[in-house]
This record gives structure tokens, sequence and C-alpha cells, in this order.
């Protein structure tokens, strides 16, 4: 399988524990990191051509990415 840019753990590295304890003990935080997979995912494959997305498709794509991502930090700085 191919790499995968923008992984949580790659993006907050500093992070990386805090990350992996609240997967397990915040359920909140579990199902945000869990979209943030399959969205992150989903960017890759569009952007790779494996399964190509219209722009503006995948430009919604990338800004819930986002969006996920400050949710995500926020509560990583909580």
């Amino acid at each position: 399988m191919s790499h995968t840019p923008h992984e949580l753990h790659e993006e907050f590295p500093e992070h990386a524990e805090r990350i992996q304890e609240l997967k397990g003990s915040d359920a909140h935080f579990a199902r945000m990191a869990d979209e943030y997979h399959k969205v992150n995912r989903a960017v890759h494959r569009a952007e790779a051509n494996i399964e190509p997305v219209e722009t503006l498709t995948e430009s919604e794509m990338r800004k819930k990415r986002a969006h996920l991502k400050d949710e995500i930090y926020r509560l990583l700085s909580a």
C-alpha cells in the first residue's frame, strides 16, 4: 500500500501518545479520528487519481479534512 500523507501521527507528532490515549478513552475523539482517517484516505485516492472526483468535490473533501484536523487539535490542546 502506498504512503498516505497527512496521517494524524504525522500532523501532530508531539501528540502521538495523546492521540492513542484519547482514541481509547474518548468516544467523541475516536469518532473524529476515524472520520479524519476516512476523509484523508479519500482525498489521497482522489489526488493520486486512484478514485478521481470532480474538482469541487475534492476541494470540499479537503475542507472537511481541515475542519476535522482543527477540531482534533483543539481536543488535543485542551
